[in-house]
């Protein structure tokens, strides 16, 4: 169930095939999530056609937009079991990608997957953003930082812009009250130095709701002062 989902979705999004070795890394990822999940509670989505569905095929979505995510550096922030830095990782593995986390375990599966796939400029990062955020070998320091459902838009902003370069960007996905968070989102953005580059409506193979990925422009260096201190961001958010 979990191979034929996720063969024809992809094939649904990308009007291509997976490989064989594609395939096989995903199948392997599965089963490491499926296997630790048992001891570290890492998911709530357990069923292999929604495994494909809700964390791989949605992982892949930003890779819809043209020229997006081929090459560069990545943050992604609060990846939890690896979403969506692993997917991006095994189909494009010309990005240098990070994967952050304040939960130790979390990455410690993830440090093994990494081996046990052998997948190479890659690693895993622990703490919060609003720390390594003001760490100078990070910030602005990133092509692209990522988020899959993290925060509300003005919060992820906050976490996220901080990491990128002037001229790189921020890609997040967010569900269909993405209006009502963007509309919130103005004086963040401003201050943080971002602009909205564009927001794309996906449609994600055999789901009905709504699903967009945002993409936001890193348009002028962050102030120093942000991000605030951790917690203060979710908090009081700009």
């Amino acid at each position: 169930m979990f191979k034929d989902t996720l063969v024809e979705g992809y094939s649904k999004m990308f009007s291509k095939d997976l490989s064989m070795e594609e395939l096989k890394k995903f199948e392997v990822f599965k089963e490491e999530l499926l296997y630790w999940n048992e001891r570290i509670n890492l998911t709530t989505i357990t069923d292999d056609r929604e495994i494909a569905i809700k964390h791989i095929l949605d992982s892949l979505s930003p890779l819809q937009k043209k020229d997006c995510l081929r090459k560069g550096r990545v943050m992604d922030i609060g990846t939890g079991a690896g979403f969506p830095g692993i997917p991006l990782k095994i189909m494009m593995p010309a990005l240098e990608i990070t994967l952050m986390d304040s939960l130790k375990k979390r990455l410690t599966f993830l440090d093994g997957v990494i081996e046990r796939l052998g997948l190479q400029d890659i690693r895993t990062l622990h703490g919060r953003a609003e720390d390594y955020g003001n760490d100078p070998e990070h910030r602005e320091t990133y092509d692209y930082a990522v988020s899959r459902a993290v925060a509300r838009m003005p919060v992820l902003l906050e976490y996220a812009l901080p990491f990128v370069k002037v001229g790189g960007y921020f890609i997040c996905q967010k569900g269909p009250g993405i209006t009502e968070e963007l509309e919130t989102s103005n004086k963040a953005l401003e201050i943080l130095g971002g602009e909205i580059s564009s927001i794309q409506e996906v449609e994600l193979p055999f789901v009905e709701r709504g699903h967009h990925v945002v993409t936001v422009k890193k348009t002028k260096k962050t102030p120093k002062k942000y991000p605030r201190q951790a917690g203060k961001p979710s908090k009081a958010p700009l």
